[in-house]
């Protein structure tokens, strides 16, 4: 099939290639107090999801409502942020010759919250001031995107009334989570007492282990755990040409090659950490211990500079597993499919594209979507990723990476004009010390709270190599 043109297009620019190496720290034996920096937000969310705060979220039963560490304590906490809306998301359309500016912008939206977010929690007192001044500084900036959109020949509607901002936050009562949690109304970036909850206490709420839920055969792709470090804050995906798009460290693994500025060429001819040639790009928040440990980052854009300290944590496992829904045969992936999960700023946004879930090993048929479990000893925490499988069958990209590749319905077909393709589950399992602080990097508007876990995927598998995974996946064989 003849690929079509990909959205985004790419900026011309300087090649610039940075990875850093991170090195897990020796652990602090004190309790994991929180170290709060000088604190940098994105540009853009909407009004805040109260449950992500106060516990009545989704993910089934036992994930809302009183969270408990087992202690039986209790303590009021809250969370402020500055919630702005998501202009990114608001795209239908993007045309290649407009993109270049249009995402240059939403990164500037990204640094002109950032900007605002650090004095707003410096001095409570200027926070009115601050939101007229980013309102300013947003409608300036979004000026520009509708400006771009327009010379490209679309109707971009009323972008002028994403320009407003406010701020936002929600107390909840709840039980004590692991020592170190901050609770209090201070402009904090999290996490928090609330954020947390004791698996043990948790009733099941899934049929089955684990996170694969699809039926028929499956396909594994072996990439290790980015044992060669590969780090970086930026966002091929959403914010391609913008360092630091992310505002967070991401681990990778596959692809040697992936940073903002990589272009479809660099990353077909770039090595891979998949022992079956898979060079693919994965990627996901790296996991920290907030525990005083100092990593190379903490001065640094995406590090501690956007508020994401403390030790990180490599995973002990990563599973990258293709399967299907069983519903109907899937079909190849095109090269170069962009495909995300979940939703980085969904304490803000909402739950709708919350997607993540946490568990333990042991207790995986009880998931979380907006806590952290806390683990028994001997049980490691897990990340579940679940990935879209429908896709339109024409375009690698969309404006807002979402609509040309959806999740099928509760009967697992895909809607009219859609087909399946493989379904990407990422696991991955971490070693984290009972009753230790960790969080998950995020934008720090979204105060590192686990509703905001999320995931990103290139295929760049051969196209050998697709057609033996979808072999297996609809022949019912297991592959790796």
């Amino acid at each position: 099939m003849k690929r079509q043109q990909k959205i985004p297009a790419r900026a011309v620019r300087p090649r610039r290639r940075t990875t850093r190496q991170h090195k897990r720290a020796r652990l602090s034996k004190r309790s994991g107090a929180l170290i709060v920096t000088a604190l940098a937000a994105c540009g853009g969310t909407a009004v805040i999801a109260a449950q992500a705060l106060a516990g009545t979220g989704a993910g089934g039963p036992g994930t809302g409502g009183p969270v408990a560490d087992g202690s039986g304590h209790r303590a009021s906490v809250a969370g402020q942020t500055i919630s702005c809306p998501d202009v990114g998301q608001r795209l239908r359309s993007l045309p290649v010759q407009a993109a270049p500016e249009v995402n240059r912008n939403l990164g500037q939206l990204e640094s002109q919250v950032a900007r605002a977010f650090q004095r707003w929690s410096a001095d409570p007192g200027a926070r009115d001031r601050v939101l007229t001044e980013l309102e300013r500084d947003r409608g300036a900036a979004i000026g520009r995107i509708t400006e771009a959109l327009r010379r490209a020949g679309e109707q971009p509607g009323a972008l002028d009334r994403l320009s407003a901002c406010r701020t936002t936050g929600k107390t909840a009562t709840v039980q004590s989570a692991p020592r170190g949690a901050r609770d209090g109304n201070s402009a904090d970036n999290g996490p928090f007492r609330s954020d947390f909850v004791d698996i043990t206490t948790v009733r099941p709420n899934t049929s089955g282990g684990g996170s694969r839920d699809g039926r028929g055969g499956s396909f594994r792709s072996e990439c290790g755990r980015n044992e060669n470090g590969h780090n970086n804050p930026d966002n091929l995906i959403v914010a391609p040409g913008v360092r630091n798009g992310a505002h967070h460290l991401h681990d990778y693994v596959g692809n040697l090659a992936t940073d903002a500025f990589s272009s479809d060429n660099e990353l077909a001819g770039a090595g891979t950490t998949c022992g079956n040639g898979d060079r693919s790009t994965y990627y996901w928040p790296v996991l920290r211990l907030r525990d005083n440990g100092r990593e190379k980052d903490a001065d640094a854009p995406g590090g501690g500079q956007d508020g994401n300290v403390g030790t990180i944590v490599r995973p002990a496992e990563v599973s990258l597993t293709f399967d299907g829904s069983g519903a109907e045969k899937v079909t190849a992936m095109p090269p170069f499919l962009r495909n995300l999960t979940g939703d980085a700023k969904a304490l803000t946004n909402g739950p709708a594209n919350a997607n993540a879930s946490w568990s333990c090993t042991g207790f995986e048929d009880r998931r979380l979507r907006n806590k952290y479990p806390i683990c028994p000893r001997g049980s490691d925490v897990v990340r579940s990723l679940v990935f879209p499988s429908c896709w339109d069958g024409r375009n690698v990209d969309s404006a807002n990476h979402r609509t040309h590749l959806v999740f099928p319905g509760r009967n697992g077909q895909c809607r009219d004009g859609f087909r399946a393709v493989p379904r990407l589950v990422q696991r991955l399992t971490y070693a984290i010390p009972p009753n230790t602080l960790y969080a998950v990097d995020s934008f720090p508007d979204q105060l590192h709270n686990p509703v905001t876990d999320h995931g990103d995927f290139i295929n760049l598998m051969p196209q050998r190599l697709m057609r033996t995974a979808v072999d297996c996946i609809n022949s019912g064989r297991d592959c790796r």
